[in-house]
């Protein structure tokens, strides 16, 4: 089995070359068709997050990521072999040469929390290219066959960014719902942004003005149907946001996650309004406190989304038809070109490893 791992953080990604792994327990084995490179991954490549105002960075290491690790937590595979424990109950729909959309987000599978469906909520989490090897290779186990979701004729390649993009975009805009008789704000034109788009259409919000400062990814947010776009750098950024809304707007979307977005977003929101932060770029956040019960604005945080939440948003995409962000496959040896344009702000979408 070819794998390409972190071994050193910030250091290139170093080829494997093991023996491929047989699945045991409630294990599957599949070989990968598709995996996505998510700005996420970045961060993980580098070892840690900015938490602003001075403070020590977080280190990855010390919440438990441990090297070498095979990142790759957006991917789709074909079902090789499924573990000796595995029931027929267990396996669902899912057959031998089936191919599915990797659910990453695990967790211990015994808390409260995970009991109650939301394991990505887990305080010891499993996430599969995060905590445990992931998609940046020909073959990856999965835990059990309940985290494989049939794809049912969807193409590989594209699906593959649903499983963090996808439900995540898809989580924060249900944490918005209330708003989308109204225009919205999102704050990042990347592949999440695109996502954002498509999936607001197709669950029949009014449509949404997206910042960015790049010019090529504003473009692309019009392409994908943005109701207008505005530079972030803009001086009069929070004028043009006003008049584009032609109204008060009551919810943002940061995708991006840095100071100067996240302050720009509070800004821009009325009386009432709510600001659901994504984007994990890093920084310490301006707001003037008095602002927050003045404005009584909620700000809430959003991460990636739960399995249910990742079928109900792959039934959405069957159902709608919604078309997919752009992609730009590569092949496996290309993962470390693929983060440094990742890093660099050059990818349009989403680069996706195909073995």
């Amino acid at each position: 089995m070819k794998s390409f791992k972190v071994a050193d953080f910030k250091a290139p990604l170093k080829e494997f070359d093991e023996a491929t792994p047989q699945p045991s327990g409630t294990q599957v084995l599949i070989k990968v068709k598709a995996a996505g490179v998510c700005h996420s991954d970045l961060h993980i490549w580098e070892g840690g997050y900015d938490l602003g105002h001075g403070r020590k960075p977080l280190s990855l290491k010390d919440r438990g990521i441990a090297l070498p690790l095979t990142m790759g937590h957006e991917t789709v595979g074909e079902v090789l072999a499924f573990g000796p424990d595995v029931k027929p109950s267990d396996q669902g729909e899912l057959r031998l040469g089936d191919v599915g959309l990797v659910y990453p987000w695990i967790g211990c599978g015994k808390c409260e929390t995970c009991r109650g469906g939301d394991e990505n909520m887990c305080l010891t989490p499993r996430s599969l290219g995060v905590y445990c090897d992931g998609g940046y290779a020909d073959h990856m186990l999965v835990p059990h066959p309940r985290y494989l979701l049939n794809l049912k004729g969807l193409d590989p390649a594209t699906t593959a960014p649903y499983a963090c993009s996808g439900v995540t975009t898809y989580s924060a805009l249900k944490k918005v719902e209330q708003h989308f008789n109204t225009p919205i704000v999102i704050f990042g034109a990347g592949g999440l942004g695109l996502m954002a788009l498509s999936l607001l259409k197709a669950m029949g919000g009014k449509g949404a003005i997206v910042v960015d400062i790049d010019s090529r990814k504003r473009e692309a947010a019009e392409q994908a149907g943005a109701l207008a776009t505005v530079d972030g750098k803009a001086p009069d950024a929070p004028e043009q946001l006003a008049k584009k809304a032609g109204g008060p707007i009551r919810a943002v979307i940061d995708l991006v996650g840095n100071p100067a977005t996240t302050q720009l977003g509070f800004d821009c929101l009325t009386k009432g309004g709510k600001l659901v932060i994504v984007g994990l770029f890093g920084g310490g956040a301006t707001w003037a406190l008095p602002l927050i019960p003045i404005k009584a604005v909620t700000i809430q945080g959003s991460y990636v989304g739960n399995l249910r939440e990742t079928q109900e948003l792959l039934d959405l995409v069957r159902a709608k038809k919604i078309p997919p962000i752009p992609v730009t496959p590569l092949p496996l040896n290309k993962a470390n070109d693929a983060l440094l344009e990742l890093q660099k702000g050059a990818v349009v979408g989403r680069s996706v490893l195909t073995p």
